[in-house]
């Protein structure tokens, strides 16, 4: 089993930053993605970013240019740098894992940002 736990969610001002980390434990594997998703208030949930061991990422077009995504392989943590943050970017923000298929989901934390 895998086990995702995240952090630093919180209350932010538009225009302001927060970071965003998950630790991952348990039986992690190579090759695997971390990755970001986001679910706002009557809204699917949606890829924010997402970042392979070799450092490949991709960014969902909303988030481009405002947010970084960051891992570290000996720690199984992954990062999310949030600037320049819109009251649009509120949501609930949950950490993914995915290897050999099987995807694994962290509890989420919750991003709001006030305008």
């Amino acid at each position: 089993q895998v086990q995702l736990v995240e952090s630093g969610g919180g209350l932010v001002q538009a225009g302001g930053s927060l970071t965003l980390s998950c630790a991952a434990s348990g039986s992690i594997f190579s090759p695997n993605v971390m990755g970001w998703y986001r679910q706002a208030p009557g809204k699917q949930r949606e890829l924010v970013a997402r970042i392979t061991r070799g450092a490949i990422t991709n960014y969902a077009d909303s988030v481009k240019g405002r947010f970084t995504i960051s891992r570290d392989n000996a720690k199984n943590t992954v990062y999310l740098q949030m600037n320049s943050l819109k009251s649009e970017d509120t949501a609930v923000y949950y950490c993914n894992l995915e290897q050999f298929g099987a995807n694994y989901w962290g509890k989420g934390t919750l991003v709001t940002v006030s305008s």
